[in-house]
């Protein structure tokens, strides 16, 4: 029996007011439903030193707010009531609006690929709320369990968690501001690492890059064109067989090679690491692991095993402190390639085949007694990926400690800030995913995990030019700033959408990297103080109830980012909300419709450097540039940070922190340094200070960094001058550039089609899904009876397709089709329908889909090219046409699926991913039915075709799928000589 069986139930209390005692600080108190429910609770896997949970402290102070519970039926309910006019914001990584009244939302790490606004478990648990109350206060509220949580938001102004008792709730505050309440929860769970500075500049990520050589093009192509960018990423294809800490020997065969080669122009390189083993004898890792015994466990105590991109798995019990060492040293071993980064993929963990998406919950931890001891994984579930972070972090720190670590998770728990940055996952390419990342962004903040930022464009579908060119256009303010994309779909960096948006690009990370001076010095404070980095609008001014579900905009500390979240509305048509104060817009000169508006809050000053392609180019010698907008009494303050970039040496004194200060008096600004901190010395350099007037408008000064420097102010009336002059150089500036193409969708369908209800197909053994509008491609396939997707695409692209011609998408693809007779029935019935598609020169592309009642474990597909208005001029004959049928299927173990078939010659044949691309026609051409087979799964997909009709086939093997190509014969058509290919699948076990 595991300690959670022994205490799931210990409350003797079964309603009423929790009891409190003070903790960590004055304004913390933690709440348990008794006395005995206090002594009964777990560990904190939050609170980065648990004896502050645990460990009352005096204090003089009485909470304000104290929750009631319940205990009924197994589960402990607590509840908290606030006042009127309270908004809720943090709960994590959530999707949907940034405030958050009205949601529920549950604690459990989900794969959710494809997620919505209405998706209520994504990759992360943060069990937090902030709530913000009518006056401009806060509190937060966390129920720290590390258990399935549900957060009802639902009730105005009430907050509700449920879970398995017992599980303490912890409030912080009410204290003065939202970013005193983030101050005092870092006392608790811990503070952002420090990234080092490179890791802040622009990060380039394709599912995937699939060679070396590709590699060092797309890195050098940043350099050629000009783009700053420092990261580039290697998804899962650069190992051998999805093998964690091995490389395929032919595509990535010398890695330090490869680093050499990309440190030489200045790129990091960040590889992916999950925690699914491949269950081999003979694979190292599985050996050592096996040897070590860290594998999860099942309830027989024999190593779990589970599906997932190799193939069947084992996985590391992180809760261990001997699996921990095991795979820290792993890591370190892998350092040593060159690596600078890594990256925790999959690591809910995520699960194949399965309808939980995830291993069972009766599996056993046999964790660590500090953390809670053994354990199903139900209790530590939430936690597995912060602790395979933790892992990789300590590898990487143990490998090179003149270097900080950095790590990219997926999963995460509150408290994974300390080990890793994290991304929102698998987003879509769309306008309401661009909108939502701004908000999901900021909910991280608002949770205690400031490094985060979205897949920049989005990762599944196609952007278009403008939905790329706006996302990187505030994404490049973001704190974490990466573009990442899904295979199969069409290239997305920076130069990939034309030289309109390729400019855009550019301009962007230049703004970044200008301002890389001041991010870093963010994070500075956010890694020692406990300060935010991004934060909502309404932090600059609490008590404004219409700043607080603002959207479109977000704080850099008090430099205020401003875009339009809508396709047809730039940014230099925004009417933009500014919190009350004196807030002055600025640009680079670099003023575009898809780019943000910048403001800078009065009383502030901040640093900006040169626009270098990488952080590495830059030097503390390099000029220095604040700008400075005074307040309403004449001053300004702000900071700088700067050390090495990398290292620990800023904790032993080897930094210099420079506070600014800008004062006007008789007419006169005078900029000076206020006070320095660390024991560097100030560097020989430049000091550029813009003063902003209004409208954009700036005086410029020179001097030298350290010694004061005295602006005297004109008159009003050239004060009014340069305010003039600055609007006619942006009016003309926006006159002059080229806008972006207003294309709705790349792949030549209107963007707003992507929203439309694809027809559904359900009988017998099949369950399809269909969309006209775009090609009437078939987007998902599944094998009802054993519960496989064989099929499963974006709306947009792939998934089931046919052309008319021999090129690859050619007509047919994309157009729009006619749905001429739609035959859904009851179950049990016949169910069919028959779509056409106008692909030009009088001709139609027909496609019948059935499930014919005769024989329901059958998915038939009637497809043929027909003439419906071919002039007489042509003799009745169209242009030359082939009737291509072009099946995009996926693979789940592409290391143990492959293609048979037996030739018309009588030849078996066996073909594996490795032989890539081959046709097959004459003798060689499968006799009438060929099969993709499944080892793992145990299932073989049949598709049988009339010999007579197909001219040949091919079998092209991509990243994780296969096409399995009917050709008919290239010839012109008549209305007496269609072309026509029928064929059927069916799915059998092995």
């Amino acid at each position: 029996m595991t300690d959670s069986e022994v205490k799931a139930a210990t409350s003797d209390s079964t309603a009423g007011k929790m009891i409190f005692q003070p903790i960590l600080e004055d304004g913390v108190f933690r709440f348990d439903c008794s006395a005995n429910d206090r002594e009964a609770v777990y560990p904190s896997l939050s609170f980065i030193n648990n004896k502050s949970r645990d460990v009352p402290v005096m204090s003089n102070k009485t909470p304000s707010y104290i929750p009631s519970f319940e205990c009924r039926l197994g589960q402990q309910i607590v509840k908290l009531e606030f006042p009127a006019g309270t908004s809720f914001y943090g709960t994590g990584e959530v999707s949907g609006q940034l405030e958050r009244t009205g949601k529920r939302v549950f604690t459990w790490n989900t794969d959710a690929w494809g997620y919505g606004p209405e998706t209520t478990s994504l990759y992360q648990s943060h069990p937090w709320v902030l709530a913000v109350l009518p006056n401009g206060e806060a509190l937060g509220i966390l129920a720290d369990t590390t258990r399935r949580c549900e957060i009802d938001l639902r009730t105005e102004c009430r907050i509700q968690f449920i879970s398995l008792p017992s599980f303490p709730v912890i409030t912080f505050g009410p204290f003065s501001s939202p970013t005193a309440v983030l101050v005092s929860l870092s006392h608790a769970i811990g503070t952002v690492l420090m990234p080092p500075k490179w890791s802040l500049g622009y990060h380039q990520c394709r599912w995937s890059y699939d060679s070396q050589e590709r590699v060092l093009e797309i890195s050098r192509k940043f350099r050629e064109k000009g783009i700053p960018c420092d990261v580039i990423w290697m998804d899962i294809d650069y190992m051998d067989g999805f093998r964690c800490f091995t490389f395929d020997k032919e595509r990535f065969p010398d890695p330090k090679s490869l680093v050499k080669d990309l440190h030489n122009i200045g790129f990091k390189a960040i590889w992916m690491l999950d925690p699914g083993i491949k269950h081999e004898e003979g694979y190292f890792v599985y050996d050592s692991g096996s040897k070590h015994d860290v594998w999860i466990q099942k309830a027989d105590g024999k190593p779990f095993v589970g599906d997932v991109w190799p193939g069947p798995c084992v996985f590391p019990d992180f809760t261990q402190s001997k699996a921990r060492a095991w795979w820290t040293n792993l890591v370190k071993d892998f350092i040593s390639n060159g690596v600078d980064g890594i990256w925790n993929d999959m690591n809910e963990p995520a699960i194949f085949k399965t309808v939980t998406k995830t291993m069972p919950e009766s599996n056993i931890h046999r964790g660590d007694h500090e953390l809670g001891g053994c354990q199903n994984h139900a209790h530590y579930h939430n936690v597995y990926g912060m602790l395979m972070a933790r892992s990789t972090y300590e590898g990487m720190g143990l490998a090179d400690r003149r270097k900080r670590p950095f790590v990219l998770t997926r999963a995460g728990f509150i408290g994974s800030q300390r080990y890793a940055a994290t991304w929102t996952g698998d987003n879509l390419s769309n306008w309401e995913h661009l909108q939502m990342s701004i908000s999901m962004m900021l909910q991280l903040g608002l949770s205690g995990q400031p490094l985060s930022g979205p897949d920049i464009g989005g990762f599944a579908g196609n952007a278009t030019p403008k939905l790329f060119g706006r996302w990187l256009g505030f994404g490049a303010m973001f704190p974490f700033c990466r573009g990442h994309s899904e295979t199969g779909t069409i290239d997305h960096e920076p130069w990939s959408f034309g030289k309109e948006c390729e400019e855009v690009c550019r301009l962007a990370l230049k703004r970044r990297y200008r301002l890389i001076p001041h991010i870093y010095t963010l994070f500075y404070m956010a890694h020692t103080r406990g300060t935010p980095v991004a934060t909502p609008a309404f932090f600059a001014d609490p008590k404004d109830p219409n700043l607080r579900t603002l959207e479109s905009c977000f704080l850099l500390g008090p430099l205020l980012v401003y875009s339009s979240i809508m396709p047809d509305l730039g940014s230099d048509k925004l009417q933009p909300l500014l919190p009350k104060g004196i807030w002055l817009s600025f640009d680079f000169d670099d003023s575009q419709p898809d780019l943000p508006a910048l403001y800078l809050q009065g009383g502030y000053v901040i640093p900006f450097g040169p626009p270098h392609q990488h952080v590495g180019e830059s030097n503390p010698s390099d000029d220095l540039t604040l700008i400075v907008a005074l307040d309403e009494h004449g001053k300004a303050k702000g900071s700088l940070f700067e050390d090495d970039g990398d290292g620990y040496g800023f904790t032993e004194g080897e930094y210099l922190l420079t506070h600014y200060v800008a004062e006007l008096e008789s007419s006169v600004v005078t900029v000076k340094v206020s006070k320095t901190e660390g024991l560097w010395k100030r560097p020989n350099r430049r000091l550029h200070i813009q003063l902003l007037i209004g409208e954009g408008a700036m005086i410029d000064a020179w001097g030298n960094d350290g010694e004061d420097l005295q602006i005297e102010m004109p008159s009003e009336i050239e004060v009014s001058k340069l305010i003039s002059s600055s609007k006619e150089h942006h009016r003309l500036r926006l006159e002059s550039i080229k806008h972006i193409p207003d294309v709705e969708d790349g792949s030549g369908h209107k963007g707003g089609e992507l929203s439309r209800t694809p027809i559904e197909l359900a009988n017998g053994d099949w369950s399809l899904k269909i969309v006209p509008w775009i090609g009437g491609r078939i987007i998902s396939m599944v094998h009802l009876p054993s519960g496989s997707q064989w099929l499963h695409s974006r709306v947009e692209i792939y998934g089931y397709e046919e052309y008319s011609g021999m090129e690859y998408r050619s007509a047919g693809c994309t157009e729009e089709y006619n749905v001429m007779q739609r035959d859904l029935e009851h179950a049990g019935e016949e169910e069919s329908v028959l779509l056409e598609g106008d692909i030009g020169g009088g001709l139609v592309l027909q496609r019948q889909i059935t499930i014919p009642k005769d024989n329901p474990k059958i998915l038939r597909i009637e497809s043929s090219i027909l003439a419906r208005k071919v002039g007489a001029g042509s003799g009745g004959f169209s242009r030359l046409v082939c009737l291509r049928v072009h099946p995009t299927f996926s693979l789940l173990h592409p290391t143990e699926t492959f293609v048979a078939f037996t030739s018309v010659d009588g030849t078996n044949q066996e073909v594996w991913p490795e032989t890539g691309e081959k046709f097959y026609q004459g003798n060689l051409l499968p006799n009438g039915e060929w099969k993709l087979v499944d080892k793992c799964l145990g299932l073989v997909l049949i598709n049988r075709f009339n010999v007579g009709e197909v001219y040949k086939c091919l079998i092209h093997w991509g990243a994780r799928t296969v096409n399995l190509e009917l050709w008919s014969e290239d010839r012109p058509v008549s209305k007496q000589s269609p072309l026509q290919i029928f064929h059927e699948y069916e799915v059998r076990e092995i």
